[in-house]
Protein backbone atom coordinates (compact mmCIF):
# COMPACT_ATOMS: atom_id res chain seq x y z
CA UNK A 1 0.00 0.00 0.00
CA UNK A 2 1.58 3.23 -1.16
CA UNK A 3 1.51 6.60 1.46
CA UNK A 4 2.13 10.01 0.50
CA UNK A 5 2.93 12.82 3.26
CA UNK A 6 2.03 16.36 2.10
CA UNK A 7 3.60 19.25 4.11
CA UNK A 8 2.79 22.56 4.89
CA UNK A 9 3.79 25.16 2.72
CA UNK A 10 6.06 27.34 3.87
CA UNK A 11 7.00 30.99 2.46
CA UNK A 12 5.54 31.95 -0.74
CA UNK A 13 2.38 30.03 -2.28
CA UNK A 14 1.97 28.13 -5.31
CA UNK A 15 3.73 28.90 -8.72
CA UNK A 16 4.45 27.78 -11.99
CA UNK A 17 2.00 26.22 -14.45
CA UNK A 18 0.68 22.71 -15.30
CA UNK A 19 -1.27 21.15 -17.96
CA UNK A 20 -4.22 19.66 -17.27
CA UNK A 21 -4.58 15.51 -17.63
CA UNK A 22 -6.68 14.49 -20.60
CA UNK A 23 -10.05 14.64 -19.49
CA UNK A 24 -11.30 10.95 -17.92
CA UNK A 25 -14.74 10.89 -19.34
CA UNK A 26 -14.06 12.26 -22.93
CA UNK A 27 -10.85 9.42 -23.01
CA UNK A 28 -13.37 6.48 -22.12
CA UNK A 29 -15.80 7.53 -24.68
CA UNK A 30 -12.76 7.98 -27.23
CA UNK A 31 -11.85 4.51 -27.12
CA UNK A 32 -15.77 3.28 -27.08
CA UNK A 33 -17.12 5.28 -29.54
CA UNK A 34 -13.71 4.64 -32.02
CA UNK A 35 -14.51 0.74 -31.75
CA UNK A 36 -17.90 1.30 -33.23
CA UNK A 37 -16.72 3.65 -35.99
CA UNK A 38 -15.73 1.72 -39.35
CA UNK A 39 -12.37 2.31 -39.74
CA UNK A 40 -9.29 4.42 -38.23
CA UNK A 41 -10.02 6.86 -34.99
CA UNK A 42 -6.75 9.11 -33.65
CA UNK A 43 -6.49 10.01 -29.91
CA UNK A 44 -4.49 12.40 -28.64
CA UNK A 45 -4.08 13.76 -24.86
CA UNK A 46 -5.63 10.58 -23.34
CA UNK A 47 -5.45 10.04 -19.97
CA UNK A 48 -3.85 7.01 -19.35
CA UNK A 49 -4.28 6.52 -15.76
CA UNK A 50 -5.36 2.98 -14.32
CA UNK A 51 -9.50 3.58 -15.46
CA UNK A 52 -8.91 4.40 -18.83
CA UNK A 53 -6.71 1.60 -19.48
CA UNK A 54 -9.18 -0.76 -18.11
CA UNK A 55 -11.70 0.70 -20.76
CA UNK A 56 -8.76 0.16 -23.53
CA UNK A 57 -8.25 -3.52 -22.47
CA UNK A 58 -12.11 -4.31 -22.83
CA UNK A 59 -12.40 -2.40 -26.11
CA UNK A 60 -9.74 -4.51 -27.32
CA UNK A 61 -11.27 -7.74 -25.90
CA UNK A 62 -14.59 -7.07 -27.71
CA UNK A 63 -12.78 -7.10 -31.05
CA UNK A 64 -11.34 -3.32 -31.71
CA UNK A 65 -7.84 -3.19 -32.62
CA UNK A 66 -6.22 -0.74 -29.43
CA UNK A 67 -2.99 0.22 -29.91
CA UNK A 68 -1.11 3.03 -28.02
CA UNK A 69 1.44 4.98 -30.29
CA UNK A 70 3.31 7.52 -28.24
CA UNK A 71 2.65 9.71 -24.77
CA UNK A 72 -1.59 10.10 -24.65
CA UNK A 73 -1.22 9.08 -28.42
CA UNK A 74 -4.07 5.99 -29.17
CA UNK A 75 -5.31 4.81 -32.41
CA UNK A 76 -8.52 2.28 -32.56
CA UNK A 77 -9.61 0.53 -35.78
CA UNK A 78 -13.29 0.24 -34.96
CA UNK A 79 -16.07 -2.52 -36.06
CA UNK A 80 -18.88 -0.55 -36.74
CA UNK A 81 -22.13 -0.80 -34.55
CA UNK A 82 -23.18 -4.10 -34.67
CA UNK A 83 -19.87 -5.66 -35.03
CA UNK A 84 -18.71 -6.25 -31.45
CA UNK A 85 -17.37 -9.79 -30.19
CA UNK A 86 -17.72 -12.06 -27.52
CA UNK A 87 -15.08 -11.67 -25.46
CA UNK A 88 -13.01 -14.85 -24.51
CA UNK A 89 -12.45 -13.72 -20.89
CA UNK A 90 -13.73 -11.49 -18.04
CA UNK A 91 -13.69 -8.02 -18.51
CA UNK A 92 -11.87 -6.49 -15.70
CA UNK A 93 -13.10 -2.82 -14.97
CA UNK A 94 -10.65 -2.55 -12.27
CA UNK A 95 -12.06 0.96 -10.42
CA UNK A 96 -14.37 2.32 -13.28
CA UNK A 97 -17.49 2.98 -13.08
CA UNK A 98 -18.06 5.16 -15.71
CA UNK A 99 -16.17 2.20 -17.72
CA UNK A 100 -18.44 -0.30 -16.80
CA UNK A 101 -21.75 1.03 -16.52
CA UNK A 102 -20.89 2.68 -20.39
CA UNK A 103 -19.51 -0.82 -21.29
CA UNK A 104 -22.51 -2.49 -20.17
CA UNK A 105 -24.54 -0.27 -22.42
CA UNK A 106 -22.63 -1.43 -25.35
CA UNK A 107 -22.85 -5.12 -24.69
CA UNK A 108 -26.54 -5.43 -24.08
CA UNK A 109 -27.35 -3.13 -27.69
CA UNK A 110 -24.77 -6.62 -28.99
CA UNK A 111 -25.71 -10.16 -29.14
CA UNK A 112 -22.85 -11.10 -27.38
CA UNK A 113 -22.31 -12.18 -23.40
CA UNK A 114 -19.67 -10.57 -21.15
CA UNK A 115 -18.65 -10.78 -17.30
CA UNK A 116 -17.37 -7.78 -15.69
CA UNK A 117 -15.38 -7.49 -12.81
CA UNK A 118 -13.78 -4.83 -10.89
CA UNK A 119 -11.61 -4.05 -7.63
CA UNK A 120 -13.03 -4.20 -4.53
CA UNK A 121 -14.16 -0.94 -4.23
CA UNK A 122 -16.40 -0.79 -8.01
CA UNK A 123 -17.72 -4.35 -6.52
CA UNK A 124 -19.33 -2.24 -3.80
CA UNK A 125 -21.13 0.02 -6.05
CA UNK A 126 -24.51 -0.54 -7.12
CA UNK A 127 -25.34 -0.74 -10.87
CA UNK A 128 -29.12 -0.80 -10.59
CA UNK A 129 -29.63 2.55 -12.15
CA UNK A 130 -28.43 1.19 -15.57
CA UNK A 131 -29.29 -2.56 -15.40
CA UNK A 132 -33.25 -1.28 -15.22
CA UNK A 133 -33.78 0.49 -18.41
CA UNK A 134 -30.90 -1.59 -20.45
CA UNK A 135 -33.32 -4.78 -19.39
CA UNK A 136 -36.44 -3.56 -21.10
CA UNK A 137 -34.70 -3.28 -23.75
CA UNK A 138 -33.82 -6.89 -24.06
CA UNK A 139 -30.65 -7.35 -22.43
CA UNK A 140 -30.66 -10.21 -19.20
CA UNK A 141 -28.18 -9.43 -16.03
CA UNK A 142 -27.15 -12.05 -13.78
CA UNK A 143 -24.88 -10.53 -10.91
CA UNK A 144 -24.68 -10.41 -7.27
CA UNK A 145 -27.81 -8.77 -4.80
CA UNK A 146 -28.36 -5.35 -5.06
CA UNK A 147 -27.04 -5.20 -8.96
CA UNK A 148 -22.79 -5.62 -8.06
CA UNK A 149 -20.43 -6.87 -9.76
CA UNK A 150 -19.68 -9.49 -11.30
CA UNK A 151 -22.18 -9.24 -13.43
CA UNK A 152 -22.95 -10.94 -16.15
CA UNK A 153 -24.82 -9.45 -19.76
CA UNK A 154 -26.65 -11.34 -22.20
CA UNK A 155 -27.61 -9.33 -25.48
CA UNK A 156 -31.06 -9.77 -27.13
CA UNK A 157 -30.85 -11.01 -31.00
CA UNK A 158 -32.28 -6.96 -31.44
CA UNK A 159 -31.74 -4.04 -28.87
CA UNK A 160 -35.85 -2.84 -28.37
CA UNK A 161 -35.89 0.80 -28.54
CA UNK A 162 -37.58 2.89 -25.15
CA UNK A 163 -38.79 5.89 -24.06
CA UNK A 164 -36.89 5.80 -20.80
CA UNK A 165 -37.77 8.09 -17.91
CA UNK A 166 -34.56 8.35 -15.56
CA UNK A 167 -35.25 8.90 -12.02
CA UNK A 168 -32.21 10.83 -11.57
CA UNK A 169 -29.49 13.15 -13.61
CA UNK A 170 -27.25 10.74 -14.75
CA UNK A 171 -24.50 11.09 -17.45
CA UNK A 172 -24.01 7.09 -17.16
CA UNK A 173 -27.27 5.96 -17.21
CA UNK A 174 -27.93 8.58 -20.26
CA UNK A 175 -25.08 7.34 -21.86
CA UNK A 176 -25.61 3.37 -21.20
CA UNK A 177 -29.15 3.68 -23.10
CA UNK A 178 -27.71 5.72 -25.95
CA UNK A 179 -25.26 3.43 -26.58
CA UNK A 180 -27.30 0.21 -26.28
CA UNK A 181 -30.05 2.58 -28.90
CA UNK A 182 -27.32 2.88 -31.34
CA UNK A 183 -27.80 -0.89 -32.46
CA UNK A 184 -31.58 -1.03 -32.05
CA UNK A 185 -34.04 -0.20 -34.65
CA UNK A 186 -35.79 3.01 -34.58
CA UNK A 187 -35.33 5.96 -31.73
CA UNK A 188 -34.40 5.44 -28.33
CA UNK A 189 -35.28 8.26 -25.55
CA UNK A 190 -33.57 8.79 -22.41
CA UNK A 191 -35.67 11.78 -19.99
CA UNK A 192 -33.66 13.15 -17.46
CA UNK A 193 -34.74 15.52 -14.79
CA UNK A 194 -32.34 17.52 -15.19
CA UNK A 195 -29.25 17.75 -18.00
CA UNK A 196 -26.24 16.10 -16.79
CA UNK A 197 -22.70 16.30 -18.50
CA UNK A 198 -23.14 16.08 -22.70
CA UNK A 199 -20.15 14.92 -23.71
CA UNK A 200 -21.63 11.31 -25.23
CA UNK A 201 -24.35 13.17 -27.11
CA UNK A 202 -21.22 16.18 -28.69
CA UNK A 203 -18.92 12.89 -29.64
CA UNK A 204 -21.79 10.41 -31.27
CA UNK A 205 -22.04 13.84 -33.28
CA UNK A 206 -18.95 14.46 -33.70
CA UNK A 207 -18.80 10.54 -34.97
CA UNK A 208 -21.74 11.11 -37.22
CA UNK A 209 -24.65 9.37 -35.16
CA UNK A 210 -28.34 11.27 -35.20
CA UNK A 211 -29.01 12.48 -31.59
CA UNK A 212 -31.36 15.72 -30.32
CA UNK A 213 -31.72 17.28 -27.49
CA UNK A 214 -34.40 19.18 -26.12
CA UNK A 215 -35.79 20.47 -22.69
CA UNK A 216 -40.03 18.74 -23.40
CA UNK A 217 -42.04 19.48 -20.31
CA UNK A 218 -39.41 20.11 -18.20
CA UNK A 219 -37.18 16.84 -18.88
CA UNK A 220 -33.83 17.37 -20.81
CA UNK A 221 -34.75 14.69 -23.27
CA UNK A 222 -32.60 12.76 -25.62
CA UNK A 223 -32.94 10.95 -28.94
CA UNK A 224 -31.07 8.61 -31.30
CA UNK A 225 -31.37 6.78 -34.43
CA UNK A 226 -30.04 3.47 -34.06
CA UNK A 227 -28.17 1.49 -36.28
CA UNK A 228 -25.55 4.15 -38.40
CA UNK A 229 -22.50 4.12 -39.91
CA UNK A 230 -20.53 6.13 -37.57
CA UNK A 231 -17.63 7.37 -39.14
CA UNK A 232 -13.99 7.76 -37.17
CA UNK A 233 -12.74 10.72 -35.75
CA UNK A 234 -9.03 12.41 -34.93
CA UNK A 235 -9.90 13.13 -31.04
CA UNK A 236 -7.98 16.06 -29.06
CA UNK A 237 -8.86 15.13 -25.50
CA UNK A 238 -9.18 18.38 -23.65
CA UNK A 239 -7.63 18.41 -19.95
CA UNK A 240 -9.78 17.09 -17.06
CA UNK A 241 -11.66 19.71 -14.79
CA UNK A 242 -11.99 17.64 -12.21
CA UNK A 243 -8.45 17.01 -12.17
CA UNK A 244 -7.41 20.67 -12.45
CA UNK A 245 -9.25 21.07 -9.77
CA UNK A 246 -6.98 20.18 -6.99
CA UNK A 247 -4.76 22.36 -8.10
CA UNK A 248 -7.02 25.18 -8.50
CA UNK A 249 -8.23 24.89 -4.88
CA UNK A 250 -4.74 24.18 -3.89
CA UNK A 251 -3.67 27.74 -5.34
CA UNK A 252 -6.67 29.94 -3.96
CA UNK A 253 -5.81 28.39 -0.16
CA UNK A 254 -2.13 29.06 0.02
CA UNK A 255 -1.62 32.67 -0.18
CA UNK A 256 0.77 34.51 -2.93
CA UNK A 257 0.22 31.65 -5.12
CA UNK A 258 -0.27 32.13 -9.17
CA UNK A 259 -0.86 29.41 -10.65
CA UNK A 260 -1.81 28.49 -14.17
CA UNK A 261 -3.60 25.24 -15.35
CA UNK A 262 -3.24 24.91 -19.27
CA UNK A 263 -6.04 23.08 -21.86
CA UNK A 264 -8.65 22.75 -19.14
CA UNK A 265 -12.27 21.70 -20.38
CA UNK A 266 -14.89 23.65 -19.75
CA UNK A 267 -18.20 22.45 -21.02
CA UNK A 268 -20.62 24.33 -18.41
CA UNK A 269 -21.93 20.72 -17.46
CA UNK A 270 -18.56 20.17 -15.85
CA UNK A 271 -17.29 23.33 -15.01
CA UNK A 272 -19.80 24.00 -11.39
CA UNK A 273 -16.79 24.43 -8.72
CA UNK A 274 -15.43 26.96 -10.59
CA UNK A 275 -18.45 29.03 -10.47
CA UNK A 276 -18.82 28.22 -6.67
CA UNK A 277 -15.00 28.81 -5.86
CA UNK A 278 -15.63 32.26 -7.76
CA UNK A 279 -18.66 32.87 -5.52
CA UNK A 280 -16.31 32.36 -2.69
CA UNK A 281 -14.05 34.90 -3.77
CA UNK A 282 -11.27 33.06 -5.90
CA UNK A 283 -9.11 34.53 -8.41
CA UNK A 284 -9.77 32.81 -11.18
CA UNK A 285 -9.03 33.57 -14.58
CA UNK A 286 -10.17 31.97 -17.89
CA UNK A 287 -7.50 33.03 -20.91
CA UNK A 288 -7.18 31.69 -24.36
CA UNK A 289 -11.02 30.38 -24.09
CA UNK A 290 -11.63 28.67 -27.68
CA UNK A 291 -13.68 25.22 -29.04
CA UNK A 292 -11.57 21.96 -29.54
CA UNK A 293 -13.68 19.06 -30.89
CA UNK A 294 -16.62 20.63 -29.68
CA UNK A 295 -15.82 21.52 -26.01
CA UNK A 296 -15.26 24.48 -24.55
CA UNK A 297 -11.43 24.81 -23.67
CA UNK A 298 -9.13 27.12 -21.60
CA UNK A 299 -5.97 28.17 -19.44
CA UNK A 300 -6.99 29.07 -15.70
CA UNK A 301 -5.02 31.23 -13.80
CA UNK A 302 -5.50 31.10 -10.05
CA UNK A 303 -4.02 33.45 -7.98
CA UNK A 304 -4.17 32.89 -3.37
CA UNK A 305 -7.54 34.08 -2.48
CA UNK A 306 -9.52 35.21 0.88
CA UNK A 307 -12.48 32.98 0.26
CA UNK A 308 -15.90 33.11 2.63
CA UNK A 309 -18.56 30.71 2.98
CA UNK A 310 -21.35 29.94 0.78
CA UNK A 311 -24.56 27.83 0.17
CA UNK A 312 -23.33 25.39 -2.59
CA UNK A 313 -26.97 25.48 -4.88
CA UNK A 314 -27.88 21.91 -5.02
CA UNK A 315 -28.82 22.54 -8.76
CA UNK A 316 -24.96 22.86 -9.44
CA UNK A 317 -24.96 19.49 -8.31
CA UNK A 318 -24.74 17.46 -11.62
CA UNK A 319 -22.31 19.89 -12.92
CA UNK A 320 -19.17 19.13 -9.87
CA UNK A 321 -20.73 15.84 -8.58
CA UNK A 322 -17.35 14.51 -8.48
CA UNK A 323 -15.54 17.78 -7.45
CA UNK A 324 -17.03 18.34 -3.44
CA UNK A 325 -14.47 16.46 -1.87
CA UNK A 326 -11.89 18.93 -3.09
CA UNK A 327 -14.49 21.85 -2.76
CA UNK A 328 -14.86 20.69 1.45
CA UNK A 329 -11.22 21.40 1.34
CA UNK A 330 -11.64 25.49 0.48
CA UNK A 331 -14.61 25.68 2.49
CA UNK A 332 -12.40 24.26 5.37
CA UNK A 333 -10.22 27.76 4.37
CA UNK A 334 -13.11 29.90 3.64
CA UNK A 335 -14.77 32.17 6.41
CA UNK A 336 -17.77 30.98 7.62
CA UNK A 337 -19.88 28.11 6.42
CA UNK A 338 -20.08 26.18 3.42
CA UNK A 339 -23.09 24.43 2.88
CA UNK A 340 -23.38 21.69 0.81
CA UNK A 341 -26.59 20.03 0.40
CA UNK A 342 -28.57 17.62 -2.45
CA UNK A 343 -25.25 15.42 -3.17
CA UNK A 344 -26.61 11.88 -1.75
CA UNK A 345 -25.23 10.21 -4.78
CA UNK A 346 -21.93 10.71 -3.06
CA UNK A 347 -22.55 7.77 -0.61
CA UNK A 348 -22.68 5.44 -3.39
CA UNK A 349 -19.16 6.46 -5.18
CA UNK A 350 -16.19 4.56 -4.88
CA UNK A 351 -16.76 5.54 -1.22
CA UNK A 352 -19.02 7.19 0.93
CA UNK A 353 -17.74 10.28 -0.04
CA UNK A 354 -19.78 12.34 2.46
CA UNK A 355 -19.36 9.68 5.50
CA UNK A 356 -15.05 10.02 4.65
CA UNK A 357 -14.84 13.51 4.00
CA UNK A 358 -16.81 14.16 7.02
CA UNK A 359 -14.36 11.38 9.50
CA UNK A 360 -11.45 12.96 7.71
CA UNK A 361 -11.85 16.33 8.23
CA UNK A 362 -12.80 16.14 11.92
CA UNK A 363 -9.13 14.21 12.24
CA UNK A 364 -7.84 17.68 10.57
CA UNK A 365 -9.35 19.65 12.98
CA UNK A 366 -11.99 20.96 10.97
CA UNK A 367 -15.27 21.35 12.16
CA UNK A 368 -18.07 19.80 9.85
CA UNK A 369 -21.54 18.78 10.19
CA UNK A 370 -22.86 15.86 8.42
CA UNK A 371 -26.62 15.69 6.60
CA UNK A 372 -28.28 12.76 5.05
CA UNK A 373 -27.79 14.51 1.71
CA UNK A 374 -24.05 16.84 2.32
CA UNK A 375 -22.29 18.71 4.76
CA UNK A 376 -21.64 21.73 5.97
CA UNK A 377 -17.90 22.70 6.65
CA UNK A 378 -17.28 25.42 9.25
CA UNK A 379 -14.26 27.70 7.88
CA UNK A 380 -11.36 29.04 9.86
CA UNK A 381 -11.59 31.61 8.01
CA UNK A 382 -7.85 31.15 6.33
CA UNK A 383 -6.27 29.55 10.00
CA UNK A 384 -4.18 26.63 9.17
CA UNK A 385 -6.60 23.43 10.46
CA UNK A 386 -4.33 20.87 13.13
CA UNK A 387 -3.33 18.68 10.40
CA UNK A 388 -1.18 15.96 11.96
CA UNK A 389 -3.39 12.86 11.09
CA UNK A 390 -3.26 9.99 8.51
CA UNK A 391 -6.32 9.56 6.23
CA UNK A 392 -7.17 6.48 4.56
CA UNK A 393 -7.83 6.83 1.10
CA UNK A 394 -10.85 4.30 0.97
CA UNK A 395 -9.69 3.15 -2.34
CA UNK A 396 -10.96 6.74 -3.51
CA UNK A 397 -8.91 8.85 -5.77
CA UNK A 398 -10.36 11.81 -4.97
CA UNK A 399 -10.25 11.16 -1.30
CA UNK A 400 -6.74 10.98 -1.60
CA UNK A 401 -5.77 14.07 -3.61
CA UNK A 402 -7.98 16.39 -1.56
CA UNK A 403 -6.59 15.20 1.81
CA UNK A 404 -3.05 15.83 0.50
CA UNK A 405 -4.28 19.22 -0.33
CA UNK A 406 -5.41 20.19 2.94
CA UNK A 407 -1.23 18.82 3.94
CA UNK A 408 -0.19 22.17 2.33
CA UNK A 409 -2.57 24.61 4.55
CA UNK A 410 -2.19 22.67 7.28
CA UNK A 411 0.16 23.30 10.80
CA UNK A 412 1.42 19.76 10.66
CA UNK A 413 1.71 17.59 7.99
CA UNK A 414 -1.37 15.24 6.49
CA UNK A 415 -0.56 11.53 5.73
CA UNK A 416 -2.35 9.34 3.40
CA UNK A 417 -2.04 5.90 3.31
CA UNK A 418 -3.81 3.50 0.37
CA UNK A 419 -2.55 6.77 -1.96
CA UNK A 420 -1.60 4.42 -5.11
CA UNK A 421 -5.40 5.06 -6.33
CA UNK A 422 -4.63 8.32 -7.61
CA UNK A 423 -3.30 6.08 -10.43
CA UNK A 424 -6.95 6.03 -11.24
CA UNK A 425 -7.10 9.06 -12.69
CA UNK A 426 -4.18 11.15 -12.31
CA UNK A 427 -0.60 9.25 -12.71
CA UNK A 428 1.25 12.66 -12.78
CA UNK A 429 -0.11 14.12 -9.78
CA UNK A 430 2.98 14.20 -7.27
CA UNK A 431 5.12 15.06 -10.21
CA UNK A 432 2.66 18.45 -10.97
CA UNK A 433 2.40 19.27 -7.36
CA UNK A 434 6.21 19.15 -6.74
CA UNK A 435 7.02 21.62 -9.80
CA UNK A 436 4.57 23.93 -8.23
CA UNK A 437 6.82 23.98 -5.09
CA UNK A 438 4.45 21.73 -2.91
CA UNK A 439 6.25 19.41 -0.51
CA UNK A 440 4.39 15.99 -1.37
CA UNK A 441 6.51 12.86 -0.96
CA UNK A 442 6.17 9.22 -0.45
CA UNK A 443 7.29 7.42 2.95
Amino acid sequence: MSTLVASPKTGAGLTGAITAPGDKSISHRSLMFGALAVGRTEVSGLLEGDDVRATAAAVAALGAQVERIGDGAWRIDGVGVGGLAEPSGALDMGNSGTGARLLMGLVAGHPITATFTGDESLSRRPMQRVIEPLSQMGAVFQGREGGRLPITVTGPVMAMPIDYRSPVASAQVKSAVLLAGLNAPGVTTLREPKPSRDHTENMLRQFGAEVKSAIEDGFNTVRITGQPELSPQTIVVPGDPSSAAFATVAALILPGSDVTIRNVGLNPLRAGLFDVLRAMGGRIEVLGERNEGGERVGDLRVRGSDLKGVVAPPANAASMIDEYPILCIAAALADGPTEMRGIEELRVKESDRIAVMVQGLRAAGVEVDEHEDGMTVHGGAGKAPAGGCTIGANHDHRIAMSFLTLGLAAAAPIEVTGAETIATSYPAFVQHYQSLGAEVSAR
